[in-house]
């Protein structure tokens, strides 16, 4: 019993030792040490359009340049699971992506919403029809923001905190898509790229007022893009693209690795 004091005492203080001449605390040591990361979400998680895809994750396009791959390598917790999906919506992460989390779980990563509130019909409508049919749409979207895309919410962040009672939760919201005057062959008009623009804040909003009354902090990510939309010059977004249609409006890499992963490093 003596022997075995005196070896916890001495291991103790070497490692008191170390990470004394180091700087770290053991508090951070410890907490860097047995991190149980779990990525959820949509396309915006996933990686859609910053290429380099997981042949494994088949349609649902998990990039190895994807925010959470990306924090991962630079952060090596103790586990990561990856269920992000592109096309997902509310129902599609309570149904398929919760399997990873456990009481175990400490962190966790979030988009979602966009696709539930009409994301890509916005996206067509806009791009194919007139103005006047693009608002309407907009309005349409940001209507079902109002009256039914918070109780599908609440169902998600739900389902998460009963899976993974412990878990810090982050969700990240959506970038806005265009830089608004000066001279953009985007094929949309002002008025339709500010009516885009407004929708993703007003998106947001809806998205961050749900994560707070979780207890789940949110994490923007329009300062990160500001200056790094369409029509910038050194767009972080694919605009429409018709020969791949479905990285069309989705971060690249550099929108990941600029964009998604400052975001997400501020908010952990």
């Amino acid at each position: 019993m003596r022997l075995s004091r005196f070896a916890a005492l001495s291991s103790s203080l070497l490692l008191g030792a170390v990470l004394a001449l180091t700087g770290v605390s053991a508090a951070q040591a410890a907490e860097t040490a047995a991190l149980d990361y779990v990525a959820l979400g949509d396309s915006y998680s996933s990686g859609v359009g910053a290429g380099s895809y997981d042949s494994a994750s088949g349609d649902c396009k998990r990039s190895t340049k994807a925010f959470p791959v990306l924090w991962k390598n630079a952060n090596a917790p103790s586990s990561f699971s990856f269920t992000a999906c592109s096309g997902a919506r509310t129902g599609d992460v309570t149904a398929n992506q919760l399997g990873p989390l456990s009481a175990a779980t400490d962190l966790v990563s979030l988009t979602i919403g966009g696709n539930d509130a009409g994301f890509a019909d916005v996206m067509t409508t806009c791009v194919l029809q007139s103005e006047a049919t693009c608002i309407n749409r907009v309005n349409q979207a940001k209507a079902y923001v109002d009256s039914t895309l918070p109780g599908k919410l609440d169902s998600v962040y739900t389902a998460i905190r009963n899976k993974a009672p412990a878990a810090e939760v982050v969700v990240l919201g959506y970038p806005r898509f265009y830089k608004l005057g000066g001279n953009c062959v985007a094929g949309l008009s002002e008025g339709e790229r500010s009516a885009i623009n407004g929708a993703s804040d007003y998106l947001n909003a809806a998205v961050a007022k749900r994560a707070a009354d979780h207890g789940y902090t949110f994490a923007s990510v329009v300062p990160t893009f500001t200056g790094h939309e369409i029509c910038s010059g050194s767009a972080w977004l694919h605009s429409v693209n018709w020969l791949n249609i479905g990285e069309s409006y989705h971060p690249t890499a550099a929108g990941q690795s600029g964009g998604y992963l400052p975001a997400f490093n501020g908010a952990v």
